[in-house]
């Protein structure tokens, strides 16, 4: 069913309003946003609302779409393409040119670079969240035609290991909870269940509104009688409400409580038969291994008392339907894989797999994610066969078709097994304090990088340090293009970005895509024009057009629950699973083919005081981060007034116990050290973490500061990444410890000495 209002109307005043469906930039995470956009006659932005005909959103905004009228026209926005010469690296001395200039000095360097050292010598560097993420992959793959495709998270630590673990565990493609987005009736649907409980497992859907889930549907289910149960190291707003509970973690022990729960549910009997024998392969084995975990020890690894490891297991043993929101807190620990594992173990024994109210279960992958790894098609089998870290870490090279991060780290600063001669930023502040553990190295090994392109919307830390070329990105007001919660992994819905405003000579990722690729590969693009290619992927799939998408404004496409037992999921039409036993691999077949343990087990974590003994006395807390902010997107937002009058500074959280054995008081600066580096924050006092415990916020830069080097827009003074080891990674070649690393504190004068 289409929306009612027409996605352009033209008002009395001169002005016009547009209908659209929000991705980015500015950052977010494909959830779709439903927004009326306000543009005046000179096509300038002036007034964001939401829109309440959207089915899902229904006219909510999150704080930093509310500031999108300060962000879209901040006079600081880079809005014409630039170019300065090499020696002036780190110094804020650009010239503006035309796009042909940019693009015929691209053209020539990629040409030359390509005929000295080969394409493989080329390396694209991708962001996370940001909509270039459907277009960076084949910005390397079909317009670069090199095989090297870099997101630099140690451990690819952010999504990639919980969709590694769906496609082997259920082949297929993202698990989120039921939050009845597929139907037009939503909630009253007669299809729909209303879920007896949700576990927020690692993950603040309030704040983060992550990749598929609107985070304020939790809301509108606790409304509806469902009760939040969050397990995490910090206490939550949702956890503290009325009815919902807290389970509060030691951080990246996860593996440990997950299997204990096992244990329980399947001594006392309170698991699914029917799914069991049916649909599960490997359950002895796995209970074998759960029994490994009585409930003292999972108590003592996990600072949980044992009454409530024994209460939780019985609630979940016996509510039902009930689903698990698993949080980038999974992924972000060496142990991520086997804490996914066990986690969507847990789901599965209890029966709330793609049931109503349980977890839906979507496709591998979506229309434009084919298109996405089919661009690979560009690349010399030579070149792919030398990608980085392909051979040391193949699950990961084959599950995302990228180098791996950390060994690409080790090639940048060897140049063995060759030397990366040509970077291009997409949407990534890469030495900022959102992804790359050790970030001072990052930016030591790539200063060598003979050629580098950045494409953003404002000056950021890494492309005063390292562009040679800055392209210009459009905010998503300002570009057409397709919004697919889960990146099409599972999407509720297909929402329309409608081009409302425009500003300068900004493009967007596809633009740029398109007119680079006919200069580098025009087989690669065969495409008239941005609708053009939307039109040659939506009609095959979908039927309809792209201009069809504009007067839909949100397409919600049905869901039929139980697919397994209606051979819906596998290609070959029979009953089960996509995996080679068809059915959800307790035991995992992929994993024993990767020469991995096929059942989960715990990992004690790399860098705490149970396996660092010896420096628990200098390092007696526990750090952990990366839990996200209303007013930024890692990051991003730091220039907006409105969003910094809402977090100022980045913050330490410090029990009061605690902050009060080091003589901190509220609003102190404090240095936090590690074995590997040191960041300062401003201290906030509260009870809401664990004494041994403090958490610190990522993301960290100063746009007011000093842009060039070696101040960089203060990027070194609060990078917390600093504070993270290199290569600390699971067997599989995923996760690392971001969410947890031994440290010390102390209070100091300033953000700088």
């Amino acid at each position: 069913m289409s929306m009612k209002k027409e996605w352009k109307r033209e008002q009395a005043d001169g002005t016009t309003i547009f209908r659209t469906c929000a991705w980015s930039p500015p950052g977010e995470h494909p959830v779709g946003w439903g927004m009326e956009l306000t543009v005046d006659a000179e096509g300038n932005l002036i007034k964001v609302e939401g829109d309440k005909e959207h089915p899902i959103y229904q006219g909510r905004l999150n704080a930093t779409g509310l500031d999108l009228v300060e962000y879209v026209n901040h006079p600081d926005r880079i809005i014409y393409p630039m170019k300065r010469a090499r020696e002036d690296r780190g110094k804020d001395k650009w010239e503006r040119i035309t796009w042909e200039e940019a693009y015929d000095i691209i053209e020539e360097q990629v040409k030359d670079i390509k005929e000295k050292y080969g394409a493989r010598s080329i390396m694209v560097h991708g962001g996370t969240g940001r909509e270039a993420v459907m277009y960076s992959y084949p910005l390397a793959f079909s317009v670069l035609q090199t095989p090297n495709y870099c997101y630099s998270q140690s451990g690819w630590s952010c999504y990639g290991p919980r969709t590694t673990v769906s496609d082997f565990i259920l082949g297929a493609g993202y698990p989120e909870i039921d939050y009845a987005g597929f139907f037009e009736q939503r909630y009253d649907d007669p299809n729909y269940v209303v879920p007896d409980y949700i576990v927020c497992w690692g993950k603040a859907p309030l704040a983060s509104n992550p990749d598929g889930l609107h985070g304020h549907a939790l809301i509108d289910l606790m409304k509806r009688g469902t009760r939040i149960i969050c397990i995490d190291p910090r206490v939550t707003w949702l956890g503290c409400r009325e009815g919902n509970w807290t389970i509060q973690i030691k951080p990246q022990t996860d593996t440990c409580l997950a299997l204990g729960l096992i244990n329980i549910i399947v001594k006392e009997d309170l698991y699914d038969h029917d799914f069991v024998e049916n649909w599960c392969y490997g359950f002895e084995e796995l209970a074998e291994r759960a029994a490994e975990f009585p409930v003292d020890y999972v108590s003592e690894v996990t600072w949980i008392p044992e009454d409530q490891i024994i209460a939780l297991a019985r609630y979940l043993g016996t509510h039902h339907p009930g689903a698990m929101a698993w949080g980038l807190a999974i992924d972000q620990q060496s142990n991520g894989i086997q804490a996914g594992h066990a986690i969507l173990a847990l789901a599965a024994i209890t029966g709330n797999l793609d049931v109503p109210g349980g977890l839906t279960v979507g496709a591998p992958n979506s229309f434009m994610g084919k298109w996405r790894m089919d661009s690979r098609q560009f690349v010399a089998e030579e070149d792919w066969a030398q990608r980085i870290g392909a051979e040391e870490y193949p699950a990961l090279a084959y599950t995302h078709a990228t180098t791996h991060p950390d060994v690409t780290l080790d090639v940048l600063e060897t140049g063995d097994p060759y030397e990366i001669h040509m970077s291009w930023f997409n949407s990534t502040n890469l030495i900022a304090p959102t992804n790359s553990a050790q970030p001072h190295r990052w930016y030591e090994a790539l200063k060598k990088v003979d050629f580098a392109v950045c494409t953003d919307l404002f000056m950021t830390p890494t492309a005063m340090a390292f562009a040679d070329i800055f392209l210009p990105l459009s905010a998503f007001p300002e570009h057409d293009g397709i919004v697919l919660p889960h990146y099409g992994r599972n999407s509720v819905f297909l929402g329309c970005m409608n081009k409302a405003s425009r500003r300068g000579e900004c493009k967007s990722d596809l633009e740029i895509d398109l007119e680079l690729g006919k200069r580098l590969n025009p087989a690669g693009w065969p495409y008239d024009s941005v609708e053009d290619f939307f039109d040659s992927l939506l009609v095959p799939e979908y039927g309809f057009t792209f201009d069809d998408l504009r007067q839909i404004g949100c397409y919600q496409p049905s869901y039929t629950y139980r697919k397994y037992e209606k051979g819906m999921l596998r290609p070959d039409g029979e009953p089960g699973f996509n995996t080679v036993t068809g059915k959800v691999e307790l035991y995992s077949i992929v994993y024993e083919a990767w020469g991995e343990d096929p059942l989960p087990y715990f990992e004690k974590p790399r860098w705490d005081e149970t396996s660092h003994p010896e420096l628990a006395e200098e390092y007696p807390l526990i750090m952990t981060t990366g839990a996200r902010d209303y007013a930024s997107f890692h990051s991003e937002h730091r220039q907006l007034a409105q969003m910094r009058e809402i977090t100022p500074w980045p913050v330490v959280e410090i029990h009061p116990e605690t902050a009060a054995s080091y003589g901190i008081e509220e609003g102190d600066w404090v240095e936090i050290a590690s074995p590997f580096g040191k960041a300062r924050e401003k201290a906030h006092i509260t009870a809401i973490i664990d004494p041994r415990v403090v958490h610190t916020r990522h993301g960290w830069w100063y746009p007011e500061q000093d842009g060039e080097e070696p101040n960089l827009f203060g990027v070194w003074k609060s990078n917390i990444n600093e504070l993270r080891p290199h290569k600390e990674i699971g067997k599989l070649g995923f996760g690392a410890p971001y969410k947890g690393v031994m440290c010390e504190i102390r209070k100091v004068d300033g953000l700088s000495d």
